[in-house]
């Protein structure tokens, strides 16, 4: 009787977790405002069962990268001004150039990933290793050398998939970390030490605004921005976006006309059942009163980008043009 029941038991709980949960309502309103995929050239990247690259130009995907033989999920990916990719894929970190040749890769060792990563001028890259002892570290990718590494602490060394999602520098050359699993949001200088800490509910990522502000997402579904004394000054929840269902929210940008873009990622391991017509928009763009002025969704042939979490609008800026202490 006991093996009947546990072996019940084991069949209920596989049940429930592959049950999908049926949506039916409009995830979008029918008419969705701005111009689609014309409305800005950017580069397009998304946590998905594939590890899939876009860019568009001009309302046109231009250049793809389509990976159905690796493992992982691409977290982070940055597009420099020599056409190179860096990019994060949990299981490891990559730069490749415009015609998809690597250049340099690093493969995670067993029980560590890589979510973020960012490029420091043309020769080096600052990732953070989750592990059970995550790192904040600089290689050099044209010799191979990690020119910078120190520890930053978290609550569960034994889970290292929760740990970290987003990382960037500022303009001061110093590191804002979303740590996820402690809650909290912290700034380092080059040498490890802590310049700011912030309790923040679960962020998955943090940027630094012009105005010194933080904005921050909370993986539970709000965008903050909050000052450097933990002052809430905007706030933006789904409930906000009335038309639109949001699943997740990631990432959220601050444009130069100020309002802000945020992606809404839809998690295809959960196995929703919804037809692709009624997938949600993959980023929206709102201004400071909320208001939806652009919405990507594109599911369909022939321009099927898939989930969404990373999105870099192509401008004269070099991504690389940043600093860390004084690599540069």
């Amino acid at each position: 009787m006991k093996i009947k029941a546990a072996l019940f038991f084991l069949c209920l709980s596989i049940a429930k977790a592959y049950t999908q949960e049926l949506i039916t309502e409009p995830t979008t309103p029918a008419v969705l405002p701005g111009k689609g995929l014309k409305q800005y050239d950017f580069l397009y990247a998304g946590e998905q069962k594939h590890r899939n690259m876009y860019i568009v130009k001009n309302g046109e995907i231009v250049w793809s990268y389509i990976d159905t033989l690796g493992k992982g999920e691409i977290s982070d990916a940055v597009l420099m001004s020599n056409g190179n990719i860096v990019f994060a894929h949990q299981h490891g970190l990559a730069v490749i150039d415009k015609n998809k040749n690597f250049l340099w890769k690093l493969s995670c060792p067993k029980g560590t990933e890589i979510h973020t990563a960012q490029p420091i001028g043309k020769e080096h890259v600052i990732f953070i290793e989750n592990s059970n002892q995550p790192k904040v570290r600089v290689v050099n990718i044209r010799t191979g050398d990690f020119v910078k590494e120190f520890a930053i602490p978290v609550k569960d060394t034994s889970r290292a998939h929760i740990q970290f999602r987003h990382a960037r520098l500022t303009k001061r050359g110093t590191y804002l970390v979303a740590h996820m699993d402690l809650s909290k949001i912290i700034e380092y200088d080059s040498n490890g030490k802590q310049l700011l800490n912030l309790d923040f509910p679960t962020p998955w990522s943090v940027e630094e605004l012009t105005n010194g502000n933080l904005l921050a997402v909370c993986n539970k579904n709000f965008i903050r921005e909050i000052t450097r004394e933990g002052k809430t000054v905007w706030e933006l929840k789904p409930e906000d976006l009335t038309g639109y269902r949001i699943f997740g929210m990631q990432m959220a940008y601050r444009l130069p006309n100020g309002n802000t873009l945020i992606n809404n990622w839809f998690n295809q391991w959960k196995k929703y059942k919804i037809e692709p017509q009624n997938l949600p928009a993959q980023f929206l763009e709102v201004t400071p009163d909320k208001k939806v002025v652009w919405a990507l969704k594109e599911w369909l042939a022939p321009f099927n980008l898939g989930p969404s979490t990373i999105i870099q609008f192509l401008n004269d800026d070099k991504a690389e043009d940043v600093r860390f202490g004084n690599i540069k």
